[in-house]
């Protein structure tokens, strides 16, 4: 299989290379600490002008229709730059295309232009609750329907970007005599509506700069126009939608395995040991043969995904191997890049301790490797 660019991508990719090499990579640390958030959004900003949250969205709404491989080149590079950036840039472009794909002409005007042109900073997917992470179907938030209007109760936590957000897609049990997953129905909510309560930053392991949050709804009023798709056929739109966030995750991962690969492998080029370089010792030299080989194949699993998405052929079970795949070699890489630094990588004057920190996740959230193994097998037993 041939994998060729257009111009197109070819720019996107570079773009973002480069903003990563400009703005990111030389403030990585500083997002992450206290004071860092005017400079973190600030810098959500700048890719929003640039284009890059809406990728994938028609150009009509402001999005520069670029499609998913491109996306997945987007999202590589920026990782290499700023994991944290590359998340909330992933999410809040599938947040984008969840009501692309589903919402109505009123709420594609009123929802999209703010997006892509960076008015709002980003998009929370409101899916996980306390007792339904990997079985969403087992959520408890409910939307009463009254009148013209849902009252929504309950919390939804986890939520990426929820303290900026200008948007949440938010799912909720509207009929709860319904079969597990079949009275769920989703919602455009505005983060400003009345009843909302987004509770304090999670304190993490990784990706801090990116804000991760409980979002509460007390007897939160919305107008029944704030229907994303048809009633009780929510699940449906979580599903397929988390396949193509998956996409973005396995290149976020890919980004950070392939920026701790190349920062050791200069490293051991000018380390000395036993009156030579680390780089002529068979033993990490196939070490770092291994963890490149392995990240090259999970490019092509991504890019597979991603053609398939863009082609509109079932890609769920794609996605999903990519992301499996994709994370738990990265983090592969990351940990190997540390021992190749041996001490030094240890240490946070070295930016392999962040990058290992932030992978960690990527085998975590948006469905955890062992969901995705789930999903392929079942996909393979059909």
């Amino acid at each position: 299989m041939q994998i060729t660019f257009n111009d197109e991508e070819i720019m996107i990719q570079d773009t973002a290379k480069q903003f990563a090499q400009t703005e990111l990579k030389p403030n990585a640390k500083k997002v992450e600490e206290a004071g860092g958030r005017e400079l973190f959004l600030s810098n959500i900003k700048k890719l929003s002008e640039l284009g890059f949250m809406g990728i994938n969205i028609d150009s009509q709404y402001g999005g520069i229709e670029a499609g998913s491989a491109a996306f997945s080149l987007a999202i590589t590079e920026l990782a290499r730059g700023c994991a944290s950036t590359a998340v909330t840039t992933s999410v809040t472009n599938m947040v984008a295309e969840v009501i692309q794909a589903v919402g109505n002409d009123q709420q594609k005007q009123q929802y999209l232009p703010k997006i892509c042109s960076g008015e709002y900073y980003a998009g929370g997917f409101c899916l996980t609750e306390s007792s339904a992470g990997s079985d969403p179907s087992a959520m408890k938030t409910k939307a009463v329907k009254e009148g013209d209007s849902y009252i929504l109760s309950g919390s939804k936590i986890y939520i990426t970007s929820a303290e900026y957000a200008g948007i949440f897609v938010v799912w909720a049990v509207t009929d709860p005599d319904a079969a597990r997953g079949k009275g769920i129905s989703c919602f455009l909510i505005d983060s400003k509506t009345p009843g909302i309560k987004v509770s304090k930053a999670e304190e993490k392991m990784g990706q801090k700069a990116s804000s991760t949050n409980e979002v509460v709804f007390d007897n939160c009023r919305i107008p029944a126009s704030a229907l994303l798709g048809e009633e009780n056929q929510g699940f449906k739109i979580a599903v397929t939608e988390l396949a193509g966030g998956r996409i973005g995750i396995a290149s976020l991962a890919l980004g950070l395995g392939l920026e701790a690969l190349d920062y050791a492998k200069e490293y051991i080029k000018e380390r000395k040991q036993f009156g030579q370089t680390l780089s002529k010792f068979q033993g990490l030299q196939w070490m770092l043969a291994d963890r490149y080989t392995e990240l090259e194949a999970a490019r092509l699993l991504i890019m597979q995904a991603a053609v398939y998405k863009d082609n509109g052929l079932v890609f769920s079970t794609a996605a999903s191997m990519a992301k499996v795949f994709t994370s738990e070699k990265a983090n592969d890489a990351c940990y190997t890049a540390l021992q190749l630094l041996g001490g030094a990588g240890y240490i946070k004057e070295y930016p392999v301790e962040r990058l290992a920190r932030d992978v960690r996740i990527t085998t975590i959230y948006e469905g955890t490797s062992e969901i995705q193994r789930v999903i392929i097998a079942r996909d393979i037993l059909a």
